[in-house]
């Protein structure tokens, strides 16, 4: 289960784009991604059946597509605060044009909204949990922060040593306070001195739905959740990990609700004891 789950980096490579997550790939009917890799030159995208954002991950790039042109400032890295983005419609095709590595997360969709520009002082920037379950989560495209049909899109960062997506939750059943939502965790981890960190990521299911990944991640892998409870994402002393969320479901309404492991949800109640972690935030908002 866990080779299935657990893309390593390179592992879907096509043409320009290192890592390609489809929803016929993935195995499941909504969530996708893309991760796109530019050297100056311009490269043709299309939309397909999807709504899709292009996030700089690092760069800066612009985005041209049935007349438009939007000029994305961009970063020079995922932890060095947030970026500005696109918004492109489904059935688009779009001409990106920039230097740096660029995510493509999208989600099926039978809706064509209007391509638009996301400003990065738009982007809600939250400090979530307290000692080492600090983390700051960037939401980009969420239903309080961004108009979309279906998708879903925000980024963790967790200091090194620390837990997030924790404790452990799931979003695999539509009822009170619970969305059904598949998701992509795509990761990103800080160098040490001698060079590349890792992290860890945890998955595991019920007996009447099982599902199990312990995976060693590295910056450019994904984890596939088609259901189950996900955390805890562990950030290896040392090394900051970043990790990317893609989601989308067939659920009518666009949310994002989740219901804790009820073994686990007690530990949010011992935050209230301790302060944030002072690394946090990241980048240029420290």
């Amino acid at each position: 289960m866990t080779d299935k789950l657990h893309r390593p980096a390179g592992s879907t490579a096509e043409g320009p784009f290192s890592l390609v997550i489809t929803p016929e790939s993935a195995c499941w009917g909504f969530s996708g991604l893309r991760i796109l890799e530019l050297s100056g030159e311009s490269r043709q995208v299309s939309t397909g059946d999807s709504e899709t954002l292009v996030l700089p991950l690092q760069g800066s790039c612009r985005v041209a597509l049935d007349g438009e042109t939007f000029h994305l400032a961009g970063r020079t890295g995922v932890f060095d605060g947030v970026t500005d983005f696109a918004y492109l419609p489904r059935a688009t095709q779009a001409t990106i044009t920039g230097t740096g590595r660029f995510a493509l997360p999208a989600a099926k969709t039978q809706r064509k909204l209007p391509a638009r520009y996301g400003p990065a002082e738009h982007v809600p920037a939250e400090l979530r949990g307290t000692g080492n379950c600090s983390r700051q989560v960037n939401n980009y495209c969420l239903p309080h922060t961004f108009d979309a049909d279906q998708l879903l899109v925000c980024e963790v960062l967790t200091p090194g040593g620390n837990w997030s997506s924790y404790p452990p939750h799931k979003h695999d059943e539509a009822r009170e306070g619970e969305s059904e939502l598949e998701e992509i965790y795509y990761f990103e981890v800080a160098d040490g001195p001698t060079g590349p960190g890792m992290g860890y990521q945890r998955v595991y299911g019920r007996d009447e739905r099982p599902i199990s990944v312990f995976a060693e991640v590295r910056t450019g892998d994904v984890v596939l959740i088609p259901h189950g409870w996900h955390g805890p994402s562990m950030a290896a002393p040392g090394y900051d990990l970043y990790y990317l969320n893609v989601m989308a479901g067939p659920g009518q309404e666009r949310a994002w609700l989740i219901c804790d492991d009820p073994a686990h949800g007690w530990v949010r109640q011992t935050w209230e004891s301790q302060d944030v972690d002072p690394r946090l935030p990241f980048g240029a908002q420290r």
